[in-house]
């Protein structure tokens, strides 16, 4: 395979560490971008006693000038970007009622404005290279909804329609896109952070998989490396639930 260059947001720990190592198994070049770099040394630090190749950035996705800057790092590193899988995002609890305009604009310029600066700061190298994968982490709750979780359900489920429309528009240019709404992973930060706010005790949930397992930050990143490559050059727009029967379509 050609020499590529990835870019994984959100990618410290959890789902977003596993997908950017999963990459660098497959012999991409990561760039490994959470809020501030000190957070993604444990990563870049795995990838790379694994033979592979890392940088770490820091930026807020929602902040253009930041992700410009760590766009500009990443490509003086290892080259135009063609690989990105945009997982970093916030979770919210409010109930409906409750919900104020401030909370409701920070979670949506988060987990929507933030996936589409960032996709719009690679583009032009997927364009130059008339190739290019980009995978969106979004959650099974857009699929299903949540108690007390508006916000976040509804913010999830814009990235499923923005991976849609995203697919259409950038196939005629080599560009596939797709997402993959996880469920039931836990030792995530997010799930870990807010265990106690899960509406649904973890071993109730668990009787209810078909698969009978909790999922692993690794399923993700075994669907997300797939989605990648050129196995699945055939695939796009697509979403590809990996939560354990959760969610069937």
């Amino acid at each position: 395979m050609t020499p590529r260059t990835a870019l994984v947001t959100g990618a410290a720990a959890g789902i977003g560490a596993a997908c950017a190592k999963r990459l660098a198994k497959d012999g991409i070049a990561v760039g490994v971008l959470d809020l501030d770099a000190e957070r993604c040394a444990d990563t870049v630090k795995a990838i790379k006693e694994a033979g592979g190749g890392a940088i770490a950035l820091g930026a807020d996705i929602s902040n253009r000038a930041q992700v410009k800057g760590a766009v500009a790092e990443l490509r003086a590193a290892f080259g135009p970007i063609t690989v990105l899988v945009n997982n970093a995002g916030v979770t919210d609890f409010t109930p409906f009622e409750e919900i104020t305009e401030d909370r409701w604009d920070f979670v949506y310029r988060i987990n929507v404005l933030g996936m589409i600066v960032v996709t719009q700061e690679v583009l032009p190298d997927m364009k130059a290279a008339h190739w290019g994968r980009i995978v969106n982490i979004s959650s099974s709750s857009a699929q299903t909804g949540a108690i007390n979780m508006v916000t976040y359900s509804s913010s999830k489920g814009a990235v499923v329609t923005l991976t849609r429309s995203l697919a259409q528009e950038l196939g005629p240019l080599g560009i596939t896109v797709n997402n993959i709404p996880p469920g039931s992973v836990m030792g995530t930060i997010m799930s870990e952070a807010n265990r106690d706010r899960f509406q649904i005790p973890a071993e109730v949930l668990l009787a209810t998989l078909p698969v009978r397992r909790m999922g692993e930050a690794n399923d993700i990143a075994n669907a997300c490396g797939w989605l990648c490559n050129e196995a699945s050059s055939y695939v796009t727009g697509q979403t590809i639930g990996v939560n354990g029967g959760r969610v069937v379509s």
